[in-house]
């Protein structure tokens, strides 16, 4: 009998849900927030600091019976471009989808400039999306500035307050 095999902790499936896998580790606490998961009542089981051949080391998040809108996935490629999410239906994996950075994208982010229309008004963000070696950067719509991916501020889904980056 050999000790190191048995003593390894194994993580259940999930009859239904959603893992997110590919999140880089500093991410895997943002995208939690993000998504809103830290307001869910949904078993949620997430690992940090695990081997990955793509990326060194990576988190995972499993969702059970949860499942995401294109909006929430492109909430999640701005600050997890690899990512990739897994809809598991019956204990199998029916759908895989890698995330992309969208072109345009709509209410995710809050402009940086603090005289922008969108910081003042009912007025739903919009930006271009500039991909670039340091990330992403986005172009406000309304205003022009661009916002770096130092600078950036994802709207989060549970609430209207931001998480800086």
């Amino acid at each position: 009998m050999n000790m190191d095999t048995d003593k390894k902790l194994k993580v259940s499936a999930i009859k239904d849900g959603t893992v997110i896998d590919r999140i880089p580790p500093q991410s895997l606490f943002k995208v939690i927030e993000i998504l809103g998961l830290d307001q869910t009542g949904h078993q949620i089981t997430f690992g940090t600091n695990l081997e990955s051949k793509h990326l060194g080391k990576k988190a995972i998040i499993k969702i059970a019976d949860s499942f995401f809108e294109d909006e929430d996935v492109n909430r999640i490629a701005l600050i997890a471009p690899d990512a990739k999410f897994n809809v598991i239906r019956n204990y199998e994996v029916v759908e895989k989808r890698q995330v992309e950075i969208p072109d345009q994208i709509r209410g995710i982010a809050r402009c940086v400039n603090p005289k922008c229309i969108t910081n003042h008004q009912n007025v739903e963000t919009r930006f271009t999306t500039k991909k670039e070696r340091g990330g992403i950067s986005l172009v406000c719509h309304y205003c022009e500035k661009l916002t770096n991916a130092k600078s950036l501020q994802i709207i989060t889904k549970s609430s209207a307050y931001t998480t800086d980056f």
